[in-house]
């Protein structure tokens, strides 16, 4: 019984470990993953509301749109990444963990 417990808590230190020291390179599974949640993320961009009550200036609007499409080009692209992919490794490792609780409690109820 003892055995069981320790082999599932030494498997699932290996798969964290795993999940949180690989680079995404060589999980390409993963990097897949992080690369589709992120493009999801910036395909989600917010839109200008300005003021119904006054009309806004083709100036103001051709300066906002300027201002939208460097975000979205530059800027947001490795911060949504780099949130995309600790959000993923997260979700790899909250995984493992119901995996390891699943196996602690089927050793469990054998006894």
């Amino acid at each position: 019984m003892k055995k069981q417990l320790k082999d599932a808590l030494h498997r699932f230190k290996i798969e964290a470990f795993k999940i949180t020291h690989h680079s995404a390179e060589e999980q390409q599974e993963v990097a897949r993953e992080i690369l589709d949640h992120t493009s999801e993320a910036l395909d989600n961009a917010y839109h200008f509301h300005f003021d119904p009550n006054k009309e806004p200036s083709p100036h103001r609007i051709e300066t906002f749109q300027m201002i939208k499409s460097v975000v979205l080009e530059t800027l947001l692209p490795p911060v949504v990444e780099k949130l995309m992919r600790r959000i993923t490794v997260l979700e790899h490792a909250n995984t493992s963990m119901i995996k390891l609780l699943d196996e602690l409690m089927e050793a469990l109820s054998e006894e």
